[in-house]
């Protein structure tokens, strides 16, 4: 393959992965940035609905809430520095040029972001996964299956 095509597709797959870990980081359906303690509120709601829905124990709530905690310390570390993706995202295409200098720094921001905090996420992942029991496990793979997508 012809180099300037491979520095094409490495090009379009950095600005999508950029694209999506900023979108993914954005504070939801509605735009506006949440609040650490308005995260926290959220995460102690799912804890509760998920703990009536599977009929989890105390032990197993603790490593659910763990696990909460592990995503939240990866999307903190993902948003970065900035305050506003979407301007930051913005500002590559501001010019008559894309910045592809600080594009591919984001690019490895976020990559790194990933990759540093990603196996303490897949740990307390597998955790939780772990101490559930069979039935449960179904309940978890059925609702999976049932969402379908990011969002439902």
């Amino acid at each position: 393959m012809k180099l300037w095509i491979k520095r094409t597709l490495a090009t379009v797959l950095g600005a999508t992965l950029v694209i999506g870990s900023l979108s993914a980081c954005s504070a939801g359906r509605h735009g506006g940035t949440m609040s650490e303690a308005d995260m926290a509120t959220k995460q102690a709601k799912m804890v509760d609905y998920a703990g009536k829905k599977l009929d989890l124990n105390d032990a197993q709530k603790q490593r659910l809430s763990v696990l909460g905690n592990k995503l939240r310390e990866q999307r903190t570390a993902l948003m970065g520095k900035t305050t506003d993706p979407r301007a930051e995202l913005q500002s590559l295409v501001a010019g008559t040029t894309m910045d592809r200098v600080k594009a591919q720094a984001l690019v490895e921001e976020k990559t790194g972001a990933l990759r540093s905090k990603s196996p303490e996420v897949i740990a307390a992942a597998a955790d939780f996964y772990d101490s559930l029991n069979p039935a449960q496990q179904q309940q978890v793979r059925d609702l999976m299956q049932r969402r379908k997508g990011w969002r439902g």
